[in-house]
């Protein structure tokens, strides 16, 4: 990419190093560098009012005064907006949690690099650069009042979108994911932000539920007349399943539609389906037997306890995007991802990744022997009426 319209920061307490990471830069096409030898004039540089703003900022971890933590932890709290790549002499895996600690304060990351710092490391970062969004007096959507949301229910103005899940080892398109979406008379197709805080401060996110299996039940009907039998993932509060009425109502749902429990499938947050409530664990006990599939979401996010987790009659591993994204360029990533495979696998689980974003990632995946892949490289979301068209392109691709 072209950074000569980027003003970049170098923070670097030795001045040979400094100097030749300037040069280095100028080499690459950036004409605009401000050096610094430590943290605190760094901070200066990057607060308001330094003219013209910096876009990227080249932090070495051991500047004196202050450090590259501390000032990593003055950006995230006083949320200054600026690209940040870390360097320092630290081991890779040292470097990775200075990854996670950026991310934890919100940090635009593009990357850390182990010294020394040569063109071949910084390049592929530098490419990764996007403008930042800066729109702070446009919210990111309407918020609406749960009175609001209840009647968009009533009048089915929501609906699901869905995301393919891909089998690795073939590229056959194996499920769908269903994700909320709100048709607004006056707004649009809005995503969750803009109800489910709404849905959860009243505690009615089951409205949402049963409305999302009802119509991707439906849809899944629709398909299957389409000459598409494709199983749909639906993801489910731990609150709608402990309602008394729910495994009735299932039943009902799927014989009204004339679907076989196959063809659904309920996703769980990680942190929510390892309870050890007697009732709860029935629950699951009770779908499983019935045949329908049980996800465990956003694997790796929460505090998993392993034991109880190898008792949860759980059919497939969702493993979080944020051990994804990226795995295949970062070796600590890659090794955590390895890690819940092997999980799944042991377990005999289908294994589901998601956030592909990249090839790379994908070739990662199927290399690691990951048994499906979800994200935006495959595909965005789209409405059920979509899916036939998308789903004929797919297959000539493949």
């Amino acid at each position: 990419m072209d950074i000569a319209h980027l003003h970049f920061l170098v923070a670097e307490a030795d001045t040979a190093q400094r100097r030749s990471l300037v040069e280095l830069l100028g080499q690459l096409g950036a004409s605009r560098v401000t050096d610094v030898p430590d943290g605190h004039l760094a901070l200066q540089r990057l607060e308001g009012g330094f003219a013209p703003r910096i876009d990227v900022a080249i932090v070495d971890l051991a500047l004196p005064g202050m450090d590259g933590l501390e000032l990593m932890r003055h950006l995230g709290t006083q949320r200054i907006d600026v690209r940040l790549i870390v360097t320092g002499a630290q081991p890779a895996g040292l470097l990775f949690s200075v990854e996670t600690l950026a991310q934890a304060y919100g940090i635009d990351l593009l990357g850390t690099i182990g010294k020394p710092v040569t063109a071949a490391k910084i390049k592929p970062l530098l490419e990764n650069y996007t403008p930042l969004a800066r729109s702070p007096e446009r919210p990111a959507g309407p918020r609406s009042t749960f009175q609001d949301i209840g009647i968009g229910l009533q009048k089915r103005q929501f609906e699901p979108f869905f995301q393919p899940k891909i089998e690795l080892a073939t590229g056959q398109v194996k499920g769908l994911e269903a994700f909320a979406r709100w048709r607004h008379p006056e707004h649009g197709v809005l995503g969750p932000a803009s109800f489910i805080d709404a849905l959860e401060q009243n505690n009615r996110v089951d409205f949402l539920d049963w409305s999302m299996i009802e119509m991707s039940a439906e849809r899944c009907r629709w398909f299957q007349d389409q000459g598409i039998p494709v199983p749909i993932s639906i993801n489910l509060a731990p609150e709608t399943l402990a309602h008394p009425a729910f495994i009735r109502q299932i039943t009902a749902c799927i014989g009204r539609h004339r679907i076989l429990p196959e063809y659904l499938t309920f996703e769980m947050p990680e942190s929510s389906v390892l309870n050890s409530d007697p009732a709860f664990i029935e629950r699951l006990v009770r779908l499983r037997m019935m045949g329908f599939g049980l996800a465990i979401d956003d694997y790796g996010t929460g505090r998993s306890n392993l034991q109880l987790l190898a008792r949860i009659p759980f059919s497939e591993l969702k493993i979080d995007r944020s051990f994804v994204d990226g795995a295949s360029k970062r070796r600590p990533l890659g090794t955590v991802l390895r890690s819940c495979l092997g999980l799944a696998h042991s377990l005999d689980r289908m294994s589901v990744a998601v956030g592909v974003e990249t090839r790379q990632d994908w070739d990662f995946l199927q290399n690691l022997g990951c048994t499906y892949a979800q994200g935006y490289h495959i595909a965005n979301p789209m409405e059920a009426a979509a899916f036939p068209g998308w789903l004929e392109d797919w297959r000539h691709f493949f």
